[in-house]
């Protein structure tokens, strides 16, 4: 599979997917115009990807989303589903979210998506 790889603009975060090394990172600003728009393609290459990984395989995924608007906690949230039932039905996965240390609400939407995950979730405090 091919590295899915999205630069950052001001209101879209950086993607990087590498199959080959089992990493997922999503950094940076989330208020595309277009939530949906901008993150189907991160659905299709992570149906596909889960669907291919080998069951030895460990995958770690990082996010670092300072700030995420509605729309986009709504894909980011199917997004971690996606993982959540790949961890479910026996994939390793792993995901360290990573604030500002002294973010309160960086802090606070993180645990929300912890909230409702089982996967091994952890948040990870980060200095600026």
């Amino acid at each position: 599979m091919e590295i899915l790889k999205v630069d950052a603009t001001r209101s879209t975060p950086e993607i990087v997917f590498d199959s080959a090394n089992n990493t997922l990172s999503i950094k940076g600003q989330s208020y595309p115009e277009d939530a949906f728009g901008f993150y189907e393609p991160l659905f299709k290459w992570i149906d596909q990807y889960l669907e291919q990984l080998n069951e030895e395989a460990t995958v770690l995924i990082d996010f670092t989303l300072p700030y995420i608007n509605t729309s986009s906690s709504k894909c980011i949230m199917m997004l971690l589903e996606k993982l959540e039932e790949a961890y479910t039905s026996g994939k390793k996965v792993t995901l360290n979210w990573y604030y500002t240390a002294d973010n309160d609400s960086e802090l606070e939407c993180a645990e929300e998506f912890q909230e409702d995950l089982s996967l091994p979730f952890n948040i990870v405090p980060r200095e600026e």
